[in-house]
């Protein structure tokens, strides 16, 4: 614990056999009060090794779809009791001794969500970020800039801790299955004014690491493009929609 806070660590995981381990070893488990796997019907031995290493494990009975994945990911923190759920991929891209920063960040009440960003202190170039993803991610953060008011470095690390009080006022089980719901749910964390940190991560980029391909890429930056203009359109109160509401 940290202040009194009860920290979990979610891990949202598909096929992540080969660096499931890399990854849990580097968790700073003085800081940590509980690791949840959630499985998301892996052809791999992932939850295996989840069992080996002794983390509490859930398992699909199919794929659901990374959203589902994190739906049941936030579920079952907050059903334990979570006061501090920090997001950590299973597949070694991002670094695990991050976690006790960016669980200070919350639980000293200084901000309700904090997102690692690559592109804080320039860590994405010297990652050897590939280079249509860095483009890319330049593009849609600075279109979403615009369209929600803010001044993030990045809206699409996947490395991210949440205060449980985000998840006991937005519906984020009504939100999509898919790529996407990332995006949605940070989307949601602006509109409803909740106080948004930046730390700095650097990623690792190699074969083993969980990336979407370039089809589901282009998918998920049309889907931002549309959730930022529905963020603006309920803003202003011109239409409501599943998502956003005024």
């Amino acid at each position: 614990m940290l202040n009194n806070k009860k920290i979990i660590i979610v891990m949202p995981a598909y096929n992540a056999q080969a660096t499931l381990e890399k990854t849990y070893n580097e968790i700073p488990k003085d800081f940590i009060d509980e690791i949840i796997l959630v499985d998301d019907y892996s052809k791999d031995d992932t939850v295996k090794i989840a069992k080996e290493l002794g983390i509490k494990t859930i398992c699909h009975s199919k794929n659901l779809g990374y959203g589902a994945n994190q739906k049941t990911c936030y579920n079952e923190a907050l059903k334990n009791n979570a006061d501090i759920i920090i997001m950590l991929h299973p597949d070694y891209q991002y670094d695990p001794k991050l976690i006790p920063a960016m669980a200070s960040m919350i639980a000293f009440n200084n901000y309700d969500f904090v997102i690692a960003s690559r592109f804080l202190t320039g860590n994405a170039k010297k990652s050897k970020m590939p280079r249509y993803k860095y483009f890319a991610n330049k593009f849609l953060t600075t279109f979403q800039n615009m369209f929600l008011n803010q001044n993030l470095s990045e809206y699409h690390s996947g490395y991210r801790a949440f205060s449980a009080k985000i998840f006991k006022k937005i519906d984020y089980n009504k939100l999509n299955n898919d790529f996407i719901f990332d995006n949605e749910l940070l989307a949601l964390i602006c509109y409803n004014n909740f106080s948004i940190g930046e730390i700095s991560t650097s990623a690792r980029y190699f074969d083993e690491a969980s990336s979407i391909n370039f089809k589901n890429s282009c998918k998920y930056g049309l889907g931002v493009l549309l959730v930022s203009i529905q963020f603006m359109l309920s803003k202003i109160k011109f239409f409501k929609n599943k998502i956003f509401k005024y």
